[in-house]
């Protein structure tokens, strides 16, 4: 596969990948000359399996410019989308913000009531309790003497 991550299928390790110079080189005819070749060499006249090779190769670099052009463009959407999508969390965050505020004031507001009530219970149970007393201690009892509820045994 071009361009693709080989790896060896004994060890599982990544194989090295040839560059695109080295797979030229491998591709080449060995020279007939016994010595070192210079780095750089005129071509004077292309044989028909060479210029298959270097059209194969022309098709291939246009195929992988075309799919960085795609991803590029592929890039460029997702920017845009995960700009937007800032955009949206950061509303989001105010928001939230805002409500976490509100909640922690109705949480205060809910306390004072539940203290309010509670103080509430106790006056009306005070209250209960001095109605009574009033209510005792108006009692009178028509014609009955006052000294007549003492025991008879009582000295006072």
């Amino acid at each position: 596969m071009p361009g693709g991550r080989t790896s060896d299928k004994h060890s599982g390790t990544p194989a090295r990948q040839l560059l695109f110079s080295e797979a030229l080189q491998h591709s080449r005819p060995p020279s007939s000359a016994s010595g070192p070749q210079p780095a750089t060499q005129t071509c004077t006249m292309a044989g028909p399996t060479q210029e298959a090779t270097m059209n194969r190769i022309l098709q291939e670099i246009s195929a992988v410019g075309r799919r960085l052009e795609g991803m590029d463009n592929a890039i460029t959407s997702l920017t845009v989308e995960t700009k937007s999508m800032r955009l949206d969390i950061a509303g989001f965050q105010s928001r939230v913000s805002g409500l976490e505020q509100r909640v922690t004031n109705v949480e205060g507001h809910i306390t004072t009531l539940q203290d309010r009530d509670q103080e509430l219970l106790y006056l009306h149970s005070k209250l209960i309790d001095l109605e009574d007393r009033r209510r005792r201690d108006n009692i009178y009892f028509f014609r009955f003497p006052e000294h007549s509820f003492l025991l008879k045994g009582d000295p006072s």
